[in-house]
């Protein structure tokens, strides 16, 4: 995976997430949308086949990069609990 961002200000980013899909922008996405500080989040993708996804995020406070920051690790908690629990239910096998 490579990031490369697009465009960047104080209170805004569009960052382009190369070598990765939907799969794992959307989720992101969604863990901005938890973020109060978050006013927009939107994964795009112009072109299913010659576009890389990119990820929108807008804050009201703070930067964007630790809004981003903020919600991947709160996907990595949640993918860590959801491995856990899939491994425990596959031991009633």
């Amino acid at each position: 995976m490579e990031l490369n961002i697009v465009r960047k200000d104080d209170k805004s980013l569009l960052l382009e997430v190369k070598g990765e899909s939907f799969t794992l922008t959307t989720p992101i996405k969604e863990k901005l949308w938890e973020d109060d500080n978050v006013i927009e989040a939107a994964d795009m993708k112009e072109h299913p086949y010659l576009e890389e996804p990119k990820i929108w995020v807008k804050v009201e406070r703070g930067s964007p990069l630790t809004a981003l920051s903020r919600a991947a690790s709160k996907l990595e908690r949640d993918l860590e609990k959801l491995e856990e629990a899939f491994k425990k239910a596959l031991k009633e096998f």
